[in-house]
């Protein structure tokens, strides 16, 4: 099967990730306010490109591979829209200012992983913007729904606080089904470069989880 075997290609990747400490921290509830609240500042700027990132993609398919994943992009980009939003309710759940989270500039980290999903649509391949799908669906079914019950239970948030992770979590256990049949359907080149693209956003991604304040 072809999604086990990207899973196999990027499982080193995947690795460094999970051992980031501040994830650690945060799976064992040792974690801050103001660092939840970085989080989700950094989650809001990633998370408003999905959708364009997605339209993108399936803009610049060719028109053997457009013919049947760009109407599962577009189904992505259905379940997508608004997520932004979900974590700007977040924000101030938690007795952050939403407003201010969306005025400030993304930190640097979350400014390249977002400039490199973009660069791969426009100059590499687009189909291998995939490998970013994986990186942070995958991420949400493993480490979400875990994270979300430790952090409220050391914060002492409501659960309208963390609604991000807590339906990304379960949501994503299907978009990873259906992310799997994709992946059977694609070809060789096509698989290669959703792996290369996964192991380099696995370090982009854990870099904004190292930038996180202390």
């Amino acid at each position: 099967m072809h999604y086990e075997e990207l899973c196999r290609r990027t499982e080193e990747a995947r690795a460094s990730l999970v051992a980031i400490p501040v994830i650690r921290d945060c799976l064992a509830g040792r974690v801050t306010r103001g660092r939840y609240l970085a989080f989700l500042g950094e989650a809001y700027h990633h998370v408003r490109h999905t959708v364009p990132l997605l339209m993108a993609c399936g803009s610049r398919l060719e028109d053997e591979t457009a013919s049947w994943l760009r109407p599962a992009l577009a189904g992505y980009v259905a379940e997508e829209s608004g997520h932004e939003e979900w974590i700007l309710d977040d924000i101030a759940a938690s007795g952050g200012d939403p407003r201010e989270a969306r005025g400030r500039p993304p930190g640097l980290a979350t400014e390249v992983m977002v400039a490199y999903a973009y660069d791969t649509i426009a100059r590499r391949n687009p189909v291998g913007f995939l490998g970013m799908v994986h990186v942070l669906e995958g991420t949400s079914v493993a480490l979400a729904t875990q994270a979300a019950a430790a952090m409220r239970e050391a914060l002492g948030l409501p659960e309208s606080a963390f609604t991000y992770l807590t339906s990304h979590g379960s949501l994503d256990q299907q978009h990873v089904r259906t992310f799997a049949g994709l992946i059977e359907r694609l070809a060789e080149k096509d698989r290669a470069d959703v792996a290369h693209v996964a192991r380099v956003m696995y370090r982009l991604y854990g870099d904004i989880f190292r930038s996180l304040p202390a």
